[in-house]
């Protein structure tokens, strides 16, 4: 039995698998904000009362708000910056007493894809997450690519391409710089960026995306920045990596459009005046980035 867990931002959720991915066992719980050990503290029961209830143990992964320095196990680039500096993966072995697999949680999205999701068809997979933040992972043959610096997929913080002078410099970021492409494609950045072009505050994402379908001219100037400006920032990935598919994850994918209209605008800035990569939507939505850290066992 695979045990995944996704510490999240928002939750943390567990879900078990067998071998074969059937699922057996799925549960979620708020994170605990700003708490880290509360976080660890989430972990060991969510996994403790998972094993309790099916009767067995099992081999656990875990995807993270960030990734682990390489050379001292500490957390680092977690958009949850309680982790930052923290000593991620010696407090998990601690508090869970057995052998751990942690990695990046949009690594374990890709890698979900990549195995049993819209990517299994291809062996180069870049999933694309546009939540609260904007992260990528990047799977090759079905498993997670890391990077030795543990920074592989991570697109989010780039600037935004072919910046114009209205988005110069571009906010500030969590990460200490100014411009990322988080900033400017999160769900919370496009909400943003909807009211500073005349639009009504304290919308959701899905629900500026109605009014754009209506025609309301805020919401539809606001939508053609945010695909154009996602479309600038993914052919930088093509024209470095070249990924045979691009997933899209989080809630923003979940605006139809999105699928839609992408190829067009990523087409429009790549180097190659050829683009056929195809852009679809995850097949486990949400869920897929624990089922990918279950899946870090998948071939010990």
């Amino acid at each position: 039995m695979f045990i995944g867990v996704d510490w999240g931002g928002t939750k943390i959720e567990i879900v078990a698998l067998d071998e074969a991915g059937n699922e057996l066992l799925r549960e979620r719980r708020p994170t605990p904000r700003g708490d880290y050990q509360g976080c660890l503290a989430t972990v060991r029961a969510l996994v403790d009362e998972a094993e309790g209830q099916l009767g067995t143990g099992a081999l656990v992964g875990i995807g993270i708000p960030g990734s682990l320095d390489p050379t001292t196990g500490l957390g680092k680039g977690g958009s949850s910056t309680w982790i930052n500096g923290q000593p991620v993966a010696e407090d998990l072995h601690r508090v869970l007493d057995r052998p751990l697999r942690i990695v990046n949680d949009a690594d374990c999205f890709a890698a979900s894809e990549a195995i049993d999701g819209a990517g299994v068809a291809y062996r180069v997979v870049f999933g694309v997450i546009l939540a609260s933040g904007a992260g990528a992972g990047v799977a090759i043959d079905g498993k997670a690519h890391h990077g030795p610096n543990n920074s592989a997929g991570d697109w989010g913080h780039n600037p935004l391409p072919y910046a114009s002078a209205e988005e110069q410099p571009g906010d500030d970021c969590y990460c200490g710089k100014r411009g990322c492409m988080e900033t400017w494609v999160s769900g919370y950045s496009f909400a943003r960026d909807y009211v500073r072009g005349g639009g009504e505050r304290d919308l959701l994402p899905a629900d500026i995306a109605e009014r754009m379908r209506e025609g309301e001219p805020a919401a539809v100037a606001a939508w053609e920045r945010y695909v154009d400006r996602v479309g600038r920032g993914l052919s930088v990935v093509v024209n470095s990596l070249d990924p045979d598919v691009f997933v899209l994850g989080g809630g923003m994918s979940n605006i139809p459009e999105l699928e839609e209209q992408l190829p067009a605008a990523i087409a429009r800035w790549t180097f190659s005046p050829v683009f056929i990569t195809p852009v679809v939507r995850s097949v486990h939505g949400d869920s897929s980035g624990v089922r990918g850290a279950a899946w870090l066992w998948r071939d010990q």
